[in-house]
């Protein structure tokens, strides 16, 4: 069932709409909400809300509850492949919780807290920026880590990043519902305005495997799911580049690297010199690598987890 949470005239007899789509089934009242969208240049979410959507409906029978969809929540942004709100210029995983007497957009924020409010989980699906590709992972703020790991332990990814408190932002949309004993976790994933099959695939098997142990999926789910490595903020190394130029690697993200282990090479494409060499200040897992070319001093190019366990 299609619902409308948030409904204003635009100019020009536009309408501004954020809507839901709601499947219930069964006996439980369990409730699991899959939000995105809060970017409008992160797709790969949209895939993800197709895919539990088709297969919510085409196999009912196995829902004991309800699966909320919110595929769009800056429908504008993505109309317009902006990041922010079109116009205002504004972030809108920045304004939560909201205000019921704001402006349009912290009247909105506070429609979409108020209606998630209260489900038994939440995934908030990013998907990196243009500048960074990253692995499938959970990012957690350390006050809710005791309660949260356990289910992002369920989801299949390969890594669950544990923020200490000065890096997880008050005005997000997570924080804002994990604040209300509302359990909310925040994916990222691939890289900005594309969307990777791969590893959106794996997430909705890992929600589906997750709604299971929930009690609100009843089907068995035959993708093996790994358990991912767990790190605490002050065990990521961040690698800057160290002068400006044309970043060229062969490296993916989500692989191991060795101490000294060169990732890149920083190049200038006018004189063909390399500039700068990108290596591994440690052992550890790579997470995050830089994928748009052009770089400037400072820009960064790379996170590693500081870990010699496989």
């Amino acid at each position: 069932m299609i619902k409308t949470i948030v409904s204003t005239e635009l100019p020009i007899d536009e309408q501004f709409r954020i809507r839901k789509n709601v499947i219930q089934h069964g006996n439980s009242h369990k409730r699991i909400c899959v939000v995105t969208g809060t970017h409008g240049d992160e797709l790969e979410g949209q895939m993800i809300c197709y895919e539990l959507v088709r297969i919510a409906n085409q196999q009912k029978e196995l829902l004991n509850g309800t699966l909320e969809v919110y595929p769009a929540l800056n429908p504008l942004g993505i109309d317009t492949i902006q990041r922010g709100i079109p116009n205002f210029d504004l972030d809108m995983n920045r304004i939560f919780p909201g205000d019921p007497n704001g402006t349009m957009a912290e009247q909105t924020a506070h429609a979409i807290v108020e209606d998630i409010k209260g489900a038994d989980m939440v995934i908030d699906i990013h998907s990196s920026n243009l500048y960074l590709y990253e692995t499938p992972q959970v990012r957690i703020n350390v006050h809710n880590a005791d309660t949260l790991i356990p289910f992002a332990q369920q989801l299949g990814v390969d890594f669950v990043w544990v923020h200490d408190a000065a890096t997880v932002l008050e005005a997000t949309l997570a924080h804002s519902l994990n604040s209300t004993g509302t359990p909310c976790l925040v994916v990222e994933m691939g890289v900005g305005q594309r969307i990777n099959y791969d590893m959106c695939q794996k997430l909705v098997s890992g929600i589906l495997n997750l709604m299971q142990t929930m009690g609100i999926w009843l089907g068995t789910n035959t993708d093996e799911q790994q358990l991912p490595m767990v790190c605490q903020g002050d065990n990521v190394t961040f690698l800057n580049a160290e002068t400006s130029g044309v970043f060229l690697t062969k490296i993916k993200c989500g692989v191991w690297v060795k101490k000294g282990e060169e990732i890149g090479q920083i190049v200038d494409p006018l004189r063909g010199q390399i500039l700068s060499s990108v290596n591994s200040p440690t052992d550890g897992f790579l997470f995050t690598i830089r994928a748009y070319p052009i770089v400037y001093e400072g820009s960064l190019m790379a996170r590693i987890f500081n870990s010699t366990e496989k």
